[in-house]
């Protein structure tokens, strides 16, 4: 049995899922909430003028700082997994990585200008890297390996992510564009704050669902090793201060060494763990097919998450922001998504339950979510066609977010359920690591590719990338039945 297994009997207290389902629900509500309410409004901020109260930096490099930041936050996942396993469990990771999230919007939300940006970031990656891989382990630990409400309570609990999603734009966007920027982010820090207190009323309800870790680090071998630990980062930290003090790196050659980084470290990771000799036979077996489908989220990833990059700037040059009598911040684009999930989600979750063991293989569902992300990349293409002297409507937007949102609920809620199935016993929170290591390095290759982007070659940029992920979701179609064999009973 999988370490994330239910500690618990069965519990129907939260739609017919166990109570702990809506403290994590409310908990990853409100986180998301800040984080997507301070994303709404970052890139924004970075590059409009400073007339406008904003910093006024390059517009190109403002894209593609965002998007490595989303890429370090994802990557930050696999030392908070680590940290999870060895030293202090899911529930403890989670609380702590919570706070130093609040305590990252409260810097952003200083108006001490670039100081206060790189702080509040740096703070965020660490805070996420210790919440976001371990929250959905202890999610999969409310739930037995073979419950048939498993997938179905994932896409309840992706639900809340989304709903705190739609939220945030909404509230933080306007209160950043409409009234200070230091104030929109100020609301994302008290959205943090909301999520500890719910996680703290409501720590009752997971039991021991990755109360402890399950490979704790020897009593003997903790200082030592969490000493070395310290003393690697904060060597890496200083060398990287150098250079960039020396003139020998500047900000897009830190972002390359970053995207570099994003890709190179899932590699290591899966070397690391299929070399393993915790590892067992049918464990190795079961990564190997992982391989495919982590490929598959990479690109997914690479393609979604520009969503606060290259289409958030699209939607502010490009868009007529005018839509049924009303005048629509452009931050209010990335509430199109989550509105679209809240309505999608349930058809979805009613689908899988409905068609029980009749539904698509895993592989196969994830090949569909490349073929429809790639179809939305399509449509933005079609869109850019016009004549470049007239904003395109509001609806070409929520057609092309309708399509990718189809995609994502073929993929994320489904990726978050059968990564926590195919993890080995000894690395259940690190491999959940892992999965949020495919929009890290989806984010690290998008921080280059976004340089690409302009208003002039938008045509181009949206059918290249769209038909790369049509070709490889046919692909991954192709070889699903080779996948599930290697997966050894796990769908």
């Amino acid at each position: 049995m999988s370490a994330t297994s239910a500690v618990s009997p069965p519990q129907r207290g939260f739609f017919g899922h166990p109570r702990g389902l809506s403290t994590l629900f409310f908990t990853e509500l409100w986180e998301r909430f800040s984080y997507y309410g301070m994303k709404a409004i970052l890139a924004y901020y970075l590059y409009r003028s400073t007339a406008e109260g904003a910093l006024g930096l390059d517009k190109s490099f403002a894209l593609s700082l965002v998007a490595i930041y989303g890429s370090s936050v994802y990557m930050s996942g696999v030392a908070g997994g680590w940290l999870a396993d060895r030293v202090l469990g899911g529930q403890r990771s989670v609380y702590y990585g919570g706070i130093l999230i609040m305590l990252g919007h409260v810097a952003l939300a200083l108006p001490i200008g670039v100081a206060g940006v790189y702080t509040g970031l740096i703070l965020i990656v660490l805070g996420t890297g210790l919440l976001k891989p371990n929250i959905s382990t202890v999610v999969g630990g409310l739930y037995a390996a073979d419950d048939p409400r498993r997938d179905s309570g994932f896409t309840v609990f992706y639900m809340g992510i989304n709903l705190g999603g739609f939220l945030a734009p909404i509230i933080c966007g306007t209160l950043g564009e409409k009234v200070d920027w230091h104030l929109g982010f100020g609301a994302a820090a008290v959205g943090m704050a909301a999520g500890l207190v719910f996680y703290r009323a409501g720590l009752k309800n997971l039991g021991g669902s990755a109360a402890t870790p399950p490979n704790p680090l020897p009593a003997e071998e903790r200082a030592g090793v969490l000493g070395r630990i310290a003393g690697i980062t904060a060597a890496v930290v200083a060398a990287v201060v150098v250079l960039v003090v020396t003139g020998v790196l500047d900000g897009e050659g830190v972002i390359t060494l970053i995207s570099v980084v994003s890709v190179a470290l899932p590699i290591g990771y899966f070397v690391v763990m299929l070399r393993s000799a915790r590892t067992t036979d049918v464990e190795r077996s079961r990564l190997t097919a992982y391989i495919p489908l982590f490929i598959a989220a990479v690109m997914f990833w690479l393609l979604f998450e520009q969503s606060s990059t290259v289409i958030a700037a699209f939607a502010d040059t490009k868009v007529d922001h005018h839509f049924l009598g009303f005048d629509w911040p452009p931050s209010y684009v990335q509430a199109v998504n989550p509105v679209l999930i809240i309505l999608v989600a349930p058809l979805f979750a009613l689908l899988w339950v409905k068609l029980g063991q009749r539904q698509p293989s895993t592989p196969r569902k994830f090949g569909f979510s490349l073929l429809l992300v790639g179809l939305s990349y399509v449509l933005m293409m079609i869109a850019s066609q016009g004549d470049p002297g007239v904003r395109v409507s509001f609806l070409w937007i929520i057609g092309m977010y309708l399509v990718m949102t189809c995609g994502e609920l073929m993929l994320s809620p489904v990726g978050l359920s059968v990564t926590t199935k195919l993890a080995p016993r000894a690395f259940a929170s690190q491999t959940m690591g892992l999965w949020f290591l495919a929009s890290a390095a989806g984010q690290g290759i998008g921080a280059i590719v976004v340089r690409f982007y302009s208003d002039e070659n938008a045509v181009a940029y949206f059918g290249v990338l769209g038909g790369v992920a049509i070709l490889l979701g046919i692909a991954l179609v192709a070889t699903a039945p080779a996948i599930r064999k290697l997966m050894r009973g796990v769908d």
